[in-house]
């Protein structure tokens, strides 16, 4: 496989909700990317998706949330989106920024850029100010996975060697 394909797998796979950059630096690393390129392009993939999920994922949810068949699952969506982002703003009070920062940049399953944004445009908190905080936080878990993914790899290969 061409480093090209491994590194637009990479890319890819960032992109993907649930999985984003916290799957793709491990893929990175395991397939043997050099770490540092791999971070800059997984930080891309994640980042690409941000403002169509916050300037239109609230619409689609708030369109299908009557529709049958996807209507529950939309108001799921809609429901779960803002009793978290209800519960993240009182917590936080006026640290609302370094919160979405932090959900979005400590990598345990249900957080990160696809859910931080959603959560942003359902709080209303200011396009600018959640890109911000949501490229922070995605440059946070990257370098928290970076250093997960070549410790983890790095003993592997030791014990395998």
């Amino acid at each position: 496989m061409s480093l090209f394909v491994k590194y637009l797998i990479v890319f890819f796979i960032s992109m993907v909700p649930v999985v984003e950059l916290r799957g793709a630096i491990p893929v990175a690393v395991g397939m043997g990317l050099p770490l540092v390129p791999s971070y800059i392009v997984a930080v891309i993939g994640n980042m690409i998706p941000v403002p169509f999920i916050y300037f239109f994922a609230r619409k689609l949810l708030e369109w299908g949330k009557d529709k049958p068949v996807i209507g529950r699952f939309f108001t799921f969506c809609l429901e779960k989106g803002r009793s978290g982002g209800e519960k993240l703003k009182k917590k936080a009070g006026r640290g609302l920024f370094a919160a979405l920062l932090l959900f979005v940049g400590i990598p345990i399953p249900g957080t990160g850029a696809w859910t931080g944004t959603l959560a942003a445009s359902l709080l209303d908190i200011g396009f600018k100010k959640s890109v911000l905080a949501v490229t922070l936080g995605v440059l946070l878990a990257g370098i928290i996975m970076g250093v997960f993914s070549s410790g983890a790899f790095g003993a592997l290969r030791s014990i395998f060697a």
